[in-house]
């Protein structure tokens, strides 16, 4: 339920900031850090090394926390344009394996996915308020260099990637398009 008021929260927020460039308001630098805190789920007191610098027509967002490093890119209407996510690890190893896993389309096919992969699978699908039967193409990769899993799927013609954290199951990030 957090996640869905926060899903809510963060689109009225986007479609607050959508209207506010027209109308003069100024997005103050608080006003994207807030965005960027809820994006990556982290509260004001799971910040550290915060970093906010203007430029031109995008602010630069940093901080870490105990999971990670983040990066947003967010511009001044409040939409955020580019996100990076750096998890923190106890040793970086030299070489990025990625597991490829079959793609599941909606039409019921006989591919599927295993425990791990369908727990991903479902948190992406519970933080966009959608069913599996809702959307087709899925696909799911294990990035075990960084243990994260890249959940893709295609809605209403959009494509939505979502990146899962493989030991959470937290969605740390989501892009469309």
């Amino acid at each position: 339920m957090a996640r869905r008021n926060s899903l809510i929260f963060l689109t009225a927020f986007g479609l607050l900031f959508t209207g506010c460039g027209k109308s003069g308001i100024e997005i103050t630098e608080s006003d994207i850090l807030e965005v960027a805190r809820d994006d990556a789920n982290a509260s004001k007191k799971d910040c550290e090394n915060v970093s906010i610098k203007e430029q031109k027509d995008v602010y630069i967002v940093s901080f870490d926390t105990s999971s990670g490093s983040y990066e947003y890119k967010i511009g001044k209407d409040g939409i955020i344009q580019d996100r990076n996510y750096k998890r923190q690890t106890q040793e970086e190893s030299a070489e990025s394996e990625v597991v490829e896993t079959p793609t599941k389309k909606s039409d019921k096919s006989s591919d599927s996915f295993d425990d791990s992969q369908q727990q991903a699978i479902n948190a992406v699908l519970n933080n966009s308020g959608l069913e599996q039967d809702d959307v087709s193409d899925i696909t799911c990769t294990l990035d075990s260099n960084t243990n994260q899993y890249t959940v893709t799927f295609v809605l209403n013609d959009v494509t939505n990637t979502s990146i899962v954290d493989a030991n959470t199951f937290t969605v740390i990030s989501t892009i469309l398009g």
